[in-house]
């Protein structure tokens, strides 16, 4: 049977290379970590569906960038169709920490005229020991630009689940507000697939209707 979504949300993962940024969509999307990863060339594809209330889903598609400089131009074209993102650097890497000011501005001059909500995300939590980036710093730098923080770790499957449905949430409480619409020629959301016949216990408006036949 066909999966039933309300919406549909592309999201987009930047950072550093070697953050963890293949790792971390594997573990949720596939449930697994793979200890050797290749670099992403370019950009990989991901799906999956979240349920963010009970009978209410989203489809992610997700999409996996190359941290390379030499990939630089390919993934800059993903930016304008993405609604949301995770902006991934290592705690274990001051350095990729300290770029995340770069990245964010390359997204919001790429992806106008629409904007992305974005999630500063700290990875490699399960590596304490080997911290150059404190929680309470990378807080500030997120609330200086106006994102939420949350540490991860794909290897030890701490708060990846949480991490994208956080996100997910979040972009949509603004579509329901209206802050975020619907656009023709633009891929950051779209319209699901719903039953013909909706429960009333679905609160499901006639706007986000659609049967895929």
């Amino acid at each position: 049977m066909e999966a039933i979504w309300l919406y549909q949300f592309r999201l987009i993962v930047i950072g550093d290379s070697t953050v963890g940024k293949s790792c971390l969509i594997r573990r949720f999307t596939e449930g697994r970590f793979a200890q050797v990863s290749d670099p992403t060339v370019g950009v990989d594809f991901f799906s999956r569906l979240v349920e963010i209330e009970p009978g209410k889903r989203i489809k992610l598609q997700i999409w996996d960038t190359a941290g390379q400089e030499r990939f630089r131009s390919i993934t800059r074209a993903y930016y304008r169709n993405s609604v949301g993102g995770l902006l991934l650097f290592d705690i274990t890497n001051r350095r990729s920490f300290q770029n995340v000011h770069d990245w964010l501005e390359e997204a919001r001059s790429h992806v106008q005229p629409h904007s992305i909500v974005f999630l500063l995300v700290g990875h490699k939590c399960d590596l304490e020991a080997q911290r150059q980036v404190t929680r309470q710093e990378a807080e500030k730098l997120a609330g200086a630009y106006g994102m939420r923080y949350i540490e991860t770790s794909a290897r030890d499957a701490i708060n990846v689940e949480h991490a994208f449905t956080e996100l997910t949430r979040e972009i949509f409480a603004l579509v329901r507000s209206g802050d975020i619409t619907i656009q023709e020629g633009w891929e950051g959301v779209k319209s699901g697939f719903v039953p013909n016949v909706v429960h009333s216990s679905e609160e499901v408006t006639k706007s986000d209707r659609r049967c895929l036949c």
